[in-house]
């Protein structure tokens, strides 16, 4: 459902209309609309910071950055924001976008779960993870109104469960390839379905090379 919100809406273009299309055929309701809520809540971010942002790109990044955790686009080895960004890419490529987009949406999905960073590189990629911070871990909450919330939330319904809900789709994108948590949040989502996991550790990895010493 597109809608305007403080002049923060989905653009009208045929690239959106088949990204959205894509997506929604390809992704279960509940990452549909998370996506589609990542995109309102990463737009007005924008807005709030007066940052200026290409909103087809935005929209491309915050649609496609949990595709990788579908089974059509889902690897054996990479991260799944890395599948996700390479889904992107494709797509993009077999559209005929410029390659600097292409390398700015990619950046902005392989990096939206690695916190400290995308807020100093370009607008798209700091929204992309700006949007995923409001609405799954709900760090700026207290910086939209109730009336921003409530209407992204009316378009896009988030739903009562949604907390582990999404901590499930997580879980169900990444169970295949724990391996591929090291170092970032995911692991964590891993450690609380299974128990018993035991994530890397970055200090063993150093203390048990070949190196000497």
């Amino acid at each position: 459902m597109n809608f305007s919100l403080d002049d923060v809406q989905i653009p009208d273009s045929q690239l959106v209309r088949e990204i959205t299309e894509l997506v929604r055929d390809t992704e279960s309701p509940l990452l549909f609309h998370h996506s589609s809520r990542v995109y309102y809540f990463g737009a007005l971010a924008g807005k709030q910071r007066g940052l200026k942002f290409d909103p087809e790109l935005l929209y491309c990044g915050c649609m496609f950055h949990d595709m990788g955790l579908t089974r059509q686009h889902s690897s054996d080895c990479c991260r799944f924001e890395v599948d996700g960004a390479n889904a992107a890419r494709d797509f993009l490529q077999s559209r005929g976008i410029a390659q600097r987009d292409i390398e700015l949406v990619w950046t902005a999905i392989a990096l939206h779960t690695t916190p400290g960073i995308p807020e100093f590189m370009d607008p798209v990629v700091a929204l992309v993870t700006a949007g995923v911070e409001m609405d799954v871990l709900g760090l700026t909450y207290g910086e939209y109104s109730d009336a921003q919330r409530e209407a992204v939330v009316a378009a896009h319904p988030r739903g009562p469960r949604f907390k582990e809900e999404i901590i499930q789709a997580f879980y169900d994108g990444i169970r295949h390839k724990p391996q591929t948590t090291f170092g970032n949040v995911k692991a964590d989502v891993v450690a609380d379905k299974e128990p018993a996991f035991r994530p890397g550790n970055f200090c063993s990895v150093i203390r048990n090379s070949r190196w000497a010493g």
